[in-house]
C-alpha cells in the first residue's frame, strides 16, 4: 500500500514540475514596448477562408536610455564599424590557420521580429575573428561595468564558443590582425563542446610586482546550461562587475552566479603568503606507515602454503550403472566422406562427433574420476597481522617558507582599462546568432536596452510556443517509449485515486446477496421449525388445561356424590320401602356417569401421551353398596 502511494506522489510530482515549468515561461516580464493584439490577416498566399491568428509585434531599435560606452544592434543590416579579421592562427596547420569564417547580418530563422536583425556566424569548422571599437575606452574606477549581450544557437551546438572579449586598450591594437593571443581584459560568455557546458568569466590579472599577466577564471555557475544552449531560443547574457570585487551573471535576466573576485577565481587573485621550501627533501629515515606486520609472529609449523585450494572428494562413490567401456562422444555412423574429399589436400578425414546413444539413459560414460571439493586444509600464504607502527612520523611534507613572490592586491576590480570588442571563435555548428551588445556602468540602462530587444524576441518565442501536449506528443515521436511513462504518470495516480476513492462493490454485493439468500433460506427454516415447535407447545398446554379442568371437574363430581351418599344414608334410615328400587336406579346413573368420564378421561391422557409429557389420569371411584 505504501509503493501505491509512493507512486502516486511521484507522479502528481512529475505533472505538477512540468505545468510550472510552463507557467513560468508563460510568464513573461511585461516590458515597455508596443505589443498589439492577436489579428486575423489572411496573406496573398494563404486561403481567403483561413482566420488562423498570427501574434504581431511591433519592434523598433532599441536606444541606449544612458550613457554607454558600446551598443550595437546591427538592425541598419551593416557591418559598419567591424573589422573582419584577416590574419593567421599560430601554431597550427595552414590549411586551417587562417580566419576564414564568414559573418552576416540577417534576421533569426525563427521567431523573427520585422526590422530586428543580428550578426550569425555562417561557417563551421573555420577560425572566426571579428571585433569593434568602444565609442570611448571603459576605464575600471568607481563606476561598475555593466557588460550584455543576446546568443541564439539556431542549430544547436556540438562543439564551439559563443564568449566576447573585451580588448585591452594597448598602442598595437589592430582589429584586422585580431586573433586568439591579442591581449584581452575580460572573456564572458557562453562555451560548449562535447558534454562539456561553461559560461565563462575570465578576466587577465597584472602582478604588481612583475608586470606579468595571469587567466583568473571563476568557478562554474550552479545551473544546468544544456537546455539554454540547446532549446533553439534566443538567450541574454549579463555580467555586472561592481568596485567592491563583487560580481553576478545572469542569463535571461535571472541570476545565476555571484561572488568577489578576491574568493571565487581559480587560481587566486593574490597568492599565498609561504610556499613549500624547494630545497627540502624528505630524510631517509622518515617513517611514513602507520602500520607494520606484527614482528613477534612466527608462522605456525602445521601452516601448508602448498596446500592446493581443491582436493578429490574420499566420500564419493561411483554411481550404479556407470558405463565405463562406453565414450561419452563417438563417431557418427550415418556420416560419409563428402565425394570432392581431398586427402592429400584436406588430409585424412573423419567422421564427425556426435554423443553415444548408450549414454542417454546411463548415469555417464567413459572413466569415472573422483570429484574435487574445497580443501578443508587450505590456508594460503601466510602474513603476519598488522600493528599500530611506533615509529610512525606521519606524512611527510616540506617546510615552508617565506613566498618570494608574494603581494597582496585588494582591488583586483582595477583591471587594464578596454577599447574594443571582438569575437574570437571556432565553432562545429554554423548560423550562431549574436545581437544587441551594449557595455555601460549602469544596470538599469542595460535593462531597458533588453526591454526594447530581448524582451520582445521572449514574447514572440512564447506566443509560438506549443502546448505542453503538443511538446509531450513531438517528444513521445522521437522517442516512444515516453509513452510508457505518459501513461504511467498520468494513468497510475488516476487508477489509485479511483481505487481509493471509488471501491468495487458489485463482487462483494453479489456475494452478500448469495449470503444473504443462503441465509435467508436457513432462517426460514428455522422459523418454520420454531412455529411447529410453538404451536406443539400451546397444544400441549391447551391439553394440560383441559386434563386439569377435567380433573378438578371430576372432583367435584366426587364431592356432590359423596354429599348425595351422607344424603341416601340418611334417607334410607328414615325410609325402608324405597330404598331398593331408588338405590338401584341411582347406582345405574352413577355407573353410567363414571363409564362416560372415565372413558373420556383416558382417551384425553392417550392424545396427550404423542409429544408431550404424560399427564396423570384420576379414575372416579364408584362405590357400590
Amino acid at each position: 500500500m505504501k509503493l501505491l502511494w509512493l507512486w502516486m506522489c511521484l507522479g502528481l510530482l512529475c505533472l505538477a514540475a512540468v505545468v510550472r515549468s510552463h507557467e513560468e515561461e508563460d510568464n513573461d516580464i511585461e516590458y515597455e514596448a508596443q505589443v498589439e493584439d492577436f489579428e486575423e490577416k489572411p496573406t496573398e498566399t494563404s486561403d481567403p477562408e483561413d482566420n488562423s491568428q498570427s501574434f504581431q509585434v511591433t519592434y523598433k531599435t532599441p536606444v541606449p536610455t544612458g550613457e554607454v560606452n558600446f551598443a550595437e544592434t546591427f538592425d541598419d543590416g551593416s557591418l559598419d564599424g567591424w573589422k573582419i579579421s584577416k590574419t593567421m592562427k599560430d601554431d597550427t596547420a595552414d590549411e586551417i590557420a587562417k580566419y576564414d569564417g564568414q559573418w552576416e547580418v540577417e534576421p533569426l530563422k525563427e521567431n523573427t521580429l520585422p526590422g530586428d536583425k543580428g550578426l550569425v556566424l555562417k561557417s563551421r569548422a573555420k577560425h572566426h575573428a571579428i571585433a569593434a571599437m568602444l565609442q570611448e575606452p571603459f576605464v575600471f574606477e568607481e563606476k561598475p561595468l555593466v557588460v550584455q549581450y543576446e546568443v541564439n544557437f539556431q542549430d544547436g551546438i556540438d562543439c564551439g564558443g559563443a564568449y566576447m572579449k573585451l580588448l585591452s586598450a594597448t598602442d598595437d591594437l589592430d582589429l584586422e590582425n585580431f586573433y586568439d593571443r591579442t591581449p584581452y581584459t575580460i572573456m564572458f560568455g557562453p562555451d560548449k563542446c562535447g558534454e562539456d557546458y561553461k559560461l565563462h568569466f575570465i578576466f587577465r590579472h597584472k602582478n604588481p610586482q612583475n608586470g606579468d599577466y595571469e587567466e583568473k577564471q571563476a568557478k562554474r555557475a550552479d545551473v544546468d546550461l544544456k537546455k539554454i544552449y540547446s532549446d533553439k531560443k534566443t538567450h541574454l547574457y549579463t555580467l555586472v562587475l561592481n568596485p567592491d570585487n563583487s560580481f553576478e551573471i545572469f542569463i535571461d535576466q535571472t541570476s545565476v552566479s555571484k561572488g568577489n573576485l578576491l574568493e571565487d577565481f581559480i587560481p587566486p587573485v593574490n597568492p599565498a603568503k609561504e610556499v613549500d621550501d624547494p630545497n627540502d627533501s624528505k630524510p631517509e629515515d622518515w617513517d611514513e606507515h602507520p602500520k607494520i606486520p606484527n614482528p613477534e609472529e612466527t608462522k605456525p609449523d602445521d601452516w601448508d602454503e602448498d596446500a592446493p585450494t581443491k582436493i578429490e572428494d574420499p566420500n564419493a562413490v561411483k554411481p550404479e550403472g556407470w558405463l565405463d567401456d562406453e565414450p561419452e562422444y563417438m563417431s557418427d555412423p550415418n556420416s560419409e566422406k563428402p565425394e570432392d574429399w581431398d586427402e592429400e589436400m584436406d588430409g585424412e578425414w573423419e567422421a564427425p562427433q556426435v554423443p553415444n546413444p548408450a549414454c542417454e539413459t546411463a548415469p555417464g560414460c567413459g572413466t569415472w574420476k573422483l570429484p574435487l571439493i574445497d580443501n578443508p586444509n587450505y590456508k594460503g600464504k601466510w602474513k603476519p597481522s598488522m600493528i599500530d607502527n611506533p615509529n610512525y612520523q606521519g606524512i611527510w611534507s616540506p617546510r615552508k617558507i617565506p613566498n618570494p613572490d608574494y603581494f597582496e592586491d585588494q582591488h583586483p576590480f582595477l583591471m587594464t582599462p578596454f577599447s574594443a570588442v571582438g569575437l574570437e571563435l571556432w565553432s562545429m555548428t554554423s548560423d550562431i546568432y549574436f545581437d544587441n551588445f551594449i557595455i555601460c556602468s549602469e544596470k538599469e540602462v542595460a535593462d531597458r536596452w533588453a526591454a526594447d530587444s530581448w524582451g520582445l524576441k521572449k514574447l514572440v518565442a512564447s506566443a509560438n510556443e506549443p502546448s505542453v501536449l503538443s511538446q509531450l506528443k513531438t517528444a513521445a515521436e522521437e522517442r516512444p517509449w515516453l509513452w510508457i511513462v505518459y501513461i504511467l504518470t498520468v494513468g497510475l495516480p488516476l487508477g489509485l485515486v479511483v481505487f481509493f476513492c471509488f471501491p468495487k462493490k458489485t463482487d462483494e454485493l453479489a456475494a452478500t446477496y448469495k449470503k444473504t439468500d443462503a441465509r435467508q433460506k436457513d432462517v426460514k427454516e428455522a422459523e418454520e421449525k420454531e412455529e411447529e415447535e410453538e404451536q406443539e407447545q400451546e397444544e400441549k398446554i391447551r391439553l394440560e388445561r383441559r386434563v386439569k379442568e377435567e380433573l378438578a371437574a371430576s372432583a367435584k363430581e366426587e364431592e356432590e356424590e359423596d354429599e348425595d351418599e351422607e344424603e341416601e344414608e340418611e334417607d334410607e334410615e328414615s325410609g325402608a320401602v324405597g330404598e331398593g328400587s331408588h338405590e338401584e336406579e341411582e347406582d345405574e346413573e352413577g355407573n353410567k356417569t363414571n363409564e362416560s368420564v372415565s372413558e373420556d378421561e383416558m382417551k384425553d391422557a392417550d392424545e396427550g401421551t404423542g409429544d408431550g409429557p404424560k399427564q396423570p389420569v384420576r379414575k372416579r371411584r364408584v362405590r357400590k353398596e
